[in-house]
């Protein structure tokens, strides 16, 4: 797989977004697309989703789905897609459910039960791998796997997972998130409900991982679309764009699900993003470069960031019209407030400068 840097800044160097000369889905020939909060939310598509991908695919653009919701199969997202308006094949998806079980079945033999505290993904994942999901500690599972089950999980299953656990058995979980985007807000995802286990455990052992950011998702993922030249596109920076870090690819960050520009002027080194835009519509556009000037100000069009008394400072035609304002003619002030606030972050002694009026001033 061909790792393509943007502005060659991948790692602890970058202090500012990357640009590019030409659209993200000319210059990338997969984009491993997160659903919740990137595609859609609350199972409706998030404005501009469908329109973005369709040109993007018709351009050439491979487009995987790349998630960490176990909850439902392959064939099941793909079906959702399509009825979205975005034609999608199952092989198209890759899921942690389908990572965890690859991890599960290298590490017990075949044919082994494994008790399953999750939805029917991650039941046919398993099976995909030769392994029997069962739904009791009693059942004489060899290892225990936590997916995101729905709101409607209930109580007992929890209980089933600490009762293996708490006997020793091995503890898989398809990932960590702690939330997860729906239509009406934010709600608690899979990984609240692995504190729910660990605590009822005493909190002394940790389940093996697989989904982003760690490793066997970007293994999955890999095995799995072929990708010569992937962009990661996601919504959160602890799981997209900390996997991408890990993985050694570029990212596009879409601000329409869990992270806001607050949280991205604060992200650290492994958080901080190849490019960012206000929606999908960034996949079809160039992106433009964020000029550090000699005097520590960052200018992205025709904005420019710096910090002042500890604050982040914009100058140039970024005040807000509430409700009036596209999202994306405000990207180019928040590329260069990140330049400055990543920089300022980065200095011997420095620390994240306060980005409340700035924020103001560009209504967010």
């Amino acid at each position: 797989m061909t790792v393509r840097n943007g502005q060659g800044q991948q790692g602890v160097g970058r202090n500012r977004p990357g640009g590019s000369a030409v659209a993200l889905s000319e210059a990338y020939d997969t984009a491993l697309l997160d659903l919740d909060g990137v595609v859609y939310a609350g199972g409706e598509a998030v404005p501009y989703a469908v329109e973005a991908l369709g040109v993007a695919r018709a351009g050439g653009m491979h487009l995987a789905y790349v998630t960490n919701n176990a909850l439902r199969t392959p064939d099941a997202v793909a079906g959702h897609l399509t009825e979205l308006g975005v034609p999608t094949e199952a092989g198209d998806v890759i899921t942690s459910a389908q990572a965890v079980a690859r991890l599960i079945a290298d590490d017990v033999p075949p044919g082994s039960r494994v008790l399953v505290i999750g939805g029917e993904g991650l039941r046919v994942a398993l099976r995909e791998r030769g392994l029997v999901p069962v739904d009791s500690a009693e059942d004489g599972p060899v290892a225990v796997v936590q997916g995101y089950g729905g709101p409607e999980m209930p109580w007992g299953r929890f209980a089933e997972a600490s009762y293996a656990v708490a006997r020793g058995l091995p503890w898989y979980a398809s990932n960590t998130d702690l939330t997860i985007p729906g239509a009406r807000g934010i709600g608690p995802g899979n990984g609240a409900a692995v504190e729910v286990v660990r605590i009822a455990t005493g909190g002394r052992v940790e389940p093996k991982v697989a989904g982003k950011p760690l490793p066997p998702m970007h293994r999955e993922t890999v095995l799995r679309t072929g990708a010569r030249r992937p962009l990661v596109v996601g919504d959160r920076l602890d799981t997209d764009i900390e996997g991408a870090f890990n993985g050694g690819v570029d990212s596009l960050l879409v601000l329409t699900g869990v992270t806001d520009v607050a949280q991205l002027l604060r992200a650290v080194p492994e958080h901080r993003p190849t490019y960012v835009d206000a929606d999908l519509r960034g996949l079809l556009v160039g992106q433009p470069e964020v000029v550090a000037e000699a005097d520590g100000s960052f200018v992205c069009g025709g904005v420019r960031a710096s910090v002042s008394g500890g604050e982040l400072v914009l100058d140039g035609p970024v005040e807000a019209v509430a409700g009036a304002v596209d999202p994306m003619d405000l990207m180019d002030a928040v590329r260069a407030l990140c330049g400055a606030a990543w920089s300022a972050a980065d200095a011997v002694g420095g620390g994240v400068p306060d980005a409340g009026k700035a924020l103001a001033r560009l209504g967010l």
